[in-house]
Parts: C-alpha cells; sequence; structure tokens
C-alpha cells in the first residue's frame, strides 16, 4: 500500500538524487494526456516542496501547451536498481523561458544544455510512494548524447528556428507560445 506526504521525505530527496530517469505527466482540460521520460541531469530540488527540472528541445512542445491550461502535473520516478519504489510528485507547476525575469535564478543550477528550452518548477502538494516490486531490474550504461550534438549542430539560431516550425502547437492544436515567451519574433 502506497504512503502519502505533505512534502518530500529527506529519504526521497536522496532517492531522487540518485535517479538517471524521470518521467513527466501532463494534460490540458481536454485531449490527450501527455508522460515523458527525462534525463540528461535535468533535474534540481530546491526544498522539500519544490522542484526545478530543464527542458531540451525535443520532438514535441507539449508539457508548455499543457502547463499554460492546466498547470497540474506529476513526476514520477522508479527504482531500477536495489530496494523496489515508485515516487511519484504531485502539484502545481509554473514555466519559465529565457526571457523571464526569474531565467537566472535557477538557470545556473543546471550544466548548460544545447537546445535548452524551459524550466519547469513543480510547488509539490504531496508524494506517494509505493511498492514498485513489479518494475524490472535494469542497469544504468549512460545516458545518451545524440540530442546535445544534434543541437550543437543546430546552433541556438538553428534551435530556434526549430521551435518557429516544428514546438508551437500541441498534438491537440493547443499553442505553446515558445515563440512569445522566449522573447523570438518569427521573420516572415
Amino acid at each position: 500500500m502506497g504512503k502519502v506526504f505533505e512534502s518530500m521525505t529527506q529519504q526521497q530527496m536522496e532517492f531522487i538524487e540518485k535517479q538517471q530517469m524521470f518521467f513527466v505527466a501532463t494534460a490540458a482540460t481536454e485531449g490527450t494526456v501527455n508522460l515523458s521520460p527525462k534525463g540528461m541531469d535535468s533535474l534540481r530540488i530546491i526544498d522539500s516542496n519544490t522542484i526545478a527540472w530543464l527542458n531540451v528541445t525535443g520532438s514535441g512542445n507539449e508539457t508548455s501547451a499543457h502547463v499554460q491550461q492546466n498547470p497540474r502535473m506529476t513526476v514520477m520516478f522508479c527504482a531500477f536498481e536495489g530496494a523496489p519504489l515508485i515516487l511519484r510528485l504531485y502539484g502545481q507547476a509554473r514555466m519559465l523561458h529565457q526571457a523571464d525575469g526569474d531565467w537566472g535564478k535557477y538557470k545556473d543550477l543546471f550544466p548548460s544544455l544545447p537546445g535548452t528550452r524551459q524550466i519547469y518548477l513543480l510547488d509539490i502538494d504531496k508524494t506517494q510512494s509505493s511498492c514498485g516490486m513489479g518494475v524490472p531490474l535494469y542497469d544504468f550504461v549512460a545516458q545518451r548524447d545524440s540530442l546535445n550534438r544534434s543541437h550543437e549542430k543546430k546552433g541556438q539560431k538553428g534551435v530556434e528556428a526549430y521551435w518557429t516550425k516544428a514546438n508551437q502547437k500541441s498534438l491537440d492544436g493547443f499553442p505553446t507560445s515558445i515563440v512569445e515567451l522566449s522573447g523570438l519574433t518569427v521573420e516572415e
């Protein structure tokens, strides 16, 4: 049976800091639920009720569209080694872009990654731990570097052009506001 907490415990924070991967789930008021795996040393614990995670440019931008409509977010971690555990963080998210005043407060918490798009802050309402006995054991080999290489090859202007071309609408057609919120202008 799972246990629910009002904030992350010290043991939960230590577990999170060891993880190589986490999953983020969001949903707009209607339409597709999005669930994305994340890695690349992109999550930081701010305090027992707040995490920040760095979002790097990918094929879609669902999280942005969803959080603008409905800030609910769930972040999940699974123990793929050691004792079984699934840990979920539930809360309200807010999104920062490079043009936001708070960007500088958080960007230096993360490694400089090419293709950096947003930082999400999750204000945690509750956490839930459950057994995870059905999660298989895996050995971590390495983080992939192909996304970083792709963004390095494109350069910042190329990444921003990709945002304009492919990251402005969600699967359900909701705006992501990536161009406006990043302070970019679309060249006609």
